[in-house]
């Protein structure tokens, strides 16, 4: 059997594609973590997807990072108890606390750990994010890559090459099987109602704490929407977004142009994403998705885990918010006719993960590889 971890948003997606290329003979159990704490946000993305029911939902919900990665820890280990000796392998996806807290789970009963997007580096240390990618890399035995430059990484660290497999994406294969769906229903007019109101847009998601945490920083980057006021932007602001606005008293100072909403399911997400005129974000896998859509692509923030989607596709790094409507400006003169393309980012991750999988499973918890 083995244990495929979910926990936040951004994990579900890649999962997705896991678990629907995994051969018939495989046992698995799907484990939620629970570290995304909105039920009714968590229950939308699992129905829109497909994805099945959790086997297990260890409910951790909402803490600082210490206290939720401690926590998800405590409830793993219980879950991997009640599985006695049966898990073979544990594969989790990301740099998620989930991640990092499952892998070392994980290596305390000795049980082997494919990451999924693992090698991704920003090279920034203040980032929660690059401990959990470092440390999960260190501990897991498959390391499964979507990027090349992600293997250099993985060698830099000590990792042996022949524990390194280049699979793709697996985000852009939930993308590009929904997207259709998605496109059809803006037709048909089912959604999002947004869309209706007509002309240019850009669409907003910022969610990282050295963005939304700092009233000064948070005060500039709506200053700087502002100055942009030609433009409509829709916001499906993060929950720790909006706590931010109004702690702070900055909500009164959210500019006309730039629309809050709560956020939103999956497909109403993409229809958006596909239609926009420009996207602005400090996610790394919008970062990746509008790359593939072909749709302009500014990234608050000074450096990326992601830098094939600057030197292949649509996206640049915008450090400071006083440059975002110079960056704007210039994304948006500078769109592709056509969406770039990127080798292996093809819909198909899902089966090289699936084989590769496989192929360490049935060589007994070893790599049949010969690099060194």
């Amino acid at each position: 059997m083995i244990d495929v971890i979910c926990g936040a948003r951004p994990n579900f997606m890649k999962i997705d594609s896991v678990l629907r290329n995994l051969p018939a003979g495989i046992e698995r159990r799907l484990v939620h973590t629970g570290q995304h704490y909105d039920d009714g946000m968590y229950r939308s993305f699992f129905e829109q997807l497909g994805l099945p029911t959790p086997d297990v939902d260890l409910g951790v919900g909402s803490a600082s990072l210490s206290v939720q990665t401690a926590r998800i820890m405590i409830e793993y280990e219980k879950a991997v108890l009640s599985a006695g000796s049966g898990i073979e392998l544990v594969v989790v996806v990301g740099d998620v606390n989930s991640t990092l807290a499952c892998s070392l789970v994980a290596a305390r009963f000795g049980i082997p750990v494919a990451h999924v997007e693992a090698g991704l580096r920003s090279f920034d240390r203040d980032m929660p994010e690059e401990i959990n990618r470092i440390l999960t890399d260190q501990i897991a035995e498959l390391l499964l890559i979507t990027s090349p430059e992600a293997e250099q990484n993985l060698i830099s660290e000590g990792k042996r090459s022949n524990r390194i497999v280049m699979v793709g994406n697996p985000m852009i294969d939930t993308l590009l099987r929904l997207l259709p769906e998605a496109r059809e229903r803006v037709r048909a007019g089912q959604e999002p109602s947004l869309l209706a109101e007509g002309g240019p847009y850009g669409l907003v998601t910022l969610h990282r704490p050295s963005n939304v945490d700092d009233p000064d920083r948070l005060e500039r980057i709506l200053e700087a929407f502002g100055r942009m006021s030609e433009l409509r932007f829709i916001f499906p602001a993060h929950p720790r977004t909006r706590r931010s606005l109004e702690r702070t008293g900055l909500l009164d100072l959210v500019p006309a142009n730039l629309q809050l909403l709560s956020p939103m399911g999956y497909l109403g997400f993409l229809s958006l994403q596909d239609r926009a005129a420009v996207v602005v974000t400090d996610s790394g896998g919008i970062q990746e998705e509008t790359s593939v859509l072909g749709v302009p692509c500014v990234t608050l923030r000074r450096n990326t885990e992601r830098p094939i989607t600057i030197s292949l596709g649509t996206n640049c790094l915008c450090p400071e918010p006083e440059d975002l409507p110079e960056a704007v400006e210039e994304r948006m003169s500078a769109r592709p006719a056509e969406p770039p393309s990127i080798p292996l980012w093809d819909g198909r991750s899902g089966e090289r993960i699936s084989g590769a999988i496989s192929e360490f499973l049935d060589s007994g918890n070893g790599w049949k590889g010969t690099g060194e």
